[in-house]
């Protein structure tokens, strides 16, 4: 039987080292291999995806502490039992910070290291709820995976590798005392570990197991916070346990559009998920020459509409208590063609219109009953705030980077306030039933790259393999483009001539990393995984 969105599974137009992974019983999609073992384990052991999920989830911030930790934030789109549920596990601003008191330590924007820009950590409240919702392991079974890569060890990849040993020329050169953790448990030779080299962190350990034994208690409401407060009280940092134990993930309703007979769905805000959701509402009222995806035009208006959508996502996008428009009409028909309107034949500087005028980890997981997960968790850049806890093995995210320090923005830096998420999990659906997950992380290539993924699939029926194959681009800012040196001569001397900044990237690492599951109405599972990581998909 085939599946709903039409592809050929023998099609490999585009450079690959993978091949469609298919399965019946369950699949986990990652970016680290083991992550994805340990996930198809939970399942055999009679878990379902959700439990797969956290374990997946749990094992990366040890697997690859590169983009995400225990000290993360995250989102889920959970397809159970043919509902769909979204959960927000991002953190809130300490309520001892405001932008005023940034801006009078010197700063005109947030910065991206140390205490400044951490909020309250989502992911281990995220695990927790997923779990007591859905689950169907206790949760202690669930990260032992974790558990045991942390206390035992493993051998770290190419690719994190890399990522890592830049982390430490950084940090290597930080003097300041809230940064002597990260080298300590981070680069304990007094070196990254290098691709093959065996990693280990018994500190992760100890608290994964605190977490798994208290259902996350720990880290808002007892020792675990403890130690926090303790280490931000003695090194200038602002997170208190009042903070964390305050601190309980949100249940959201996931927003959609639907675009050519598909329904794409996306977390609301504080999410950048409607970017994607705006650019797809743009294109839909566009003609595609779906024959030839290399044409030109066609890739000219996607940036355009991306562009657009962007312009109007960093505007108007804060935390949901505070924003002043509306999704609903940042997605509304008439917006939406008031925008198109604003595509031309050339490259334009995005602005944002007026609506109210007329580091990451993703990974995705499905078992034997329907029930799927589109999940991603990030410390943002590059090992976050670079703020480890001592003895804890807690990485702190610096998602925080995300606010603004204007105070007519309505993303502006405010007590117990959440920023601006470029972190951005998607799904698929058709006619009321699941297609499947999907998600490319990599901060603001995370749209850019859901959006190229899944016109590749829609609008030029490639496999999902091939959807992720295929070479991108990336809007950098204003008229500069980045495309990756794979892309056709034809479609980089077209965007010159129409105005273009281009520029070719020789690294892919930054053009994002992403997995894709389906499943068709027998129970037939495809996925695929970015060859711009180490990742893998496991079924069977």
């Amino acid at each position: 039987m085939p599946f709903p969105i039409e592809f050929s599974p023998s099609s490999y137009r585009y450079s690959s080292r993978r091949s469609l992974v298919y399965a019946r019983n369950g699949m986990v999609s990652t970016t680290q291999p083991l992550a994805a073992g340990a996930g198809l384990d939970i399942l055999k052991a009679g878990g379902n995806a959700v439990d797969a999920a956290i374990a997946a989830a749990s094992c990366m911030t040890v697997l690859e502490p590169t983009s995400n930790g225990l000290g993360s934030d995250a989102f889920a789109i959970v397809w159970v039992k043919d509902e769909m549920f979204g959960l927000n596990a991002s953190g809130r601003a300490p309520m001892n910070l405001s932008a005023g008191m940034v801006r009078k330590m010197g700063f005109s924007q947030m910065p991206v290291r140390g205490w400044l820009p951490i909020m309250v950590p989502g992911a281990p409240a995220g695990w927790a709820a997923l779990s007591e919702r859905f689950g169907k392991l206790p949760l202690r079974q669930v990260l032992a995976p974790a558990i045991r890569y942390a206390e035992d060890g493993y051998a770290v990849t190419p690719v994190i590798a890399h990522l890592w040993n830049a982390a430490f020329e950084e940090f290597s050169q930080r003097t300041e005392p809230e940064f002597r953790p990260w080298m300590e448990h981070f680069a304990p030779g007094g070196h990254a570990p290098a691709a093959g080299e065996v990693w280990k962190s018994e500190d992760m350990a100890r608290s994964l197991r605190r977490i798994a034994d208290t259902g996350a208690e720990a880290f808002y409401r007892g020792d675990l916070a403890d130690r926090m407060d303790a280490f931000a009280r003695e090194t200038g940092g602002f997170l208190r346990k009042e903070d964390l134990a305050a601190y309980h993930p949100s249940w959201v309703k996931p927003v959609s559009v639907n675009y050519r007979g598909y329904d794409i769905w996306e977390i609301p805000p504080n999410g950048d998920g409607i970017v994607v959701l705006m650019a797809l509402a743009i294109l839909n009222g566009m003609n595609i020459n779906h024959e030839d995806p290399d044409d030109p035009e066609n890739v000219h208006r996607m940036i355009e509409a991306l562009k657009l959508g962007y312009a109007d996502g960093l505007r108007y996008i804060s935390d949901p208590d505070t924003m002043r428009v509306p999704v609903e009409r940042l997605l509304s028909e008439e917006y939406t063609e008031q925008r198109r309107r604003g595509i031309g034949e050339h490259a334009a500087v995005p602005s944002a219109g007026d609506p109210m005028s007329g580091g990451t980890i993703y990974l995705c997981t499905a078992d034997s009953e329907g029930n799927m997960v589109s999940y991603i968790q990030s410390n943002f850049k590059g090992f976050g705030s670079g703020i480890v806890i001592p003895e804890t093995g807690i990485s702190l995210q610096n998602r925080g980077f995300g606010f603004s320090l204007d105070e007519d923005s309505p993303n502006v830096l405010a007590p117990g306030k959440r920023a601006f998420h470029t972190i951005i999990p998607g799904f698929i659906t058709k006619n009321g039933k699941a297609v499947g997950p999907f998600g490319v992380m990599g901060a603001f290539m995370q749209p850019q790259g859901q959006l190229q993924a899944l016109t590749n699939m829609i609008d030029y029926r490639m496999n999902p393999q091939e959807a992720l194959d295929r070479p991108r681009w990336q809007w950098m800012k204003g008229l500069e483009i980045g495309l990756e040196k794979e892309m056709p001569e034809r479609i980089r001397e077209d965007l010159i001539r129409r105005g273009h900044d281009v520029q070719i990237a020789e690294n892919r690492i930054s053009y994002g990393r992403g997995q894709i599951i389906l499943r068709n109405d027998e129970g037939t599972l495809v996925g695929a995984s970015d060859p711009r990581a180490d990742g893998f998909v496991m079924g069977y």
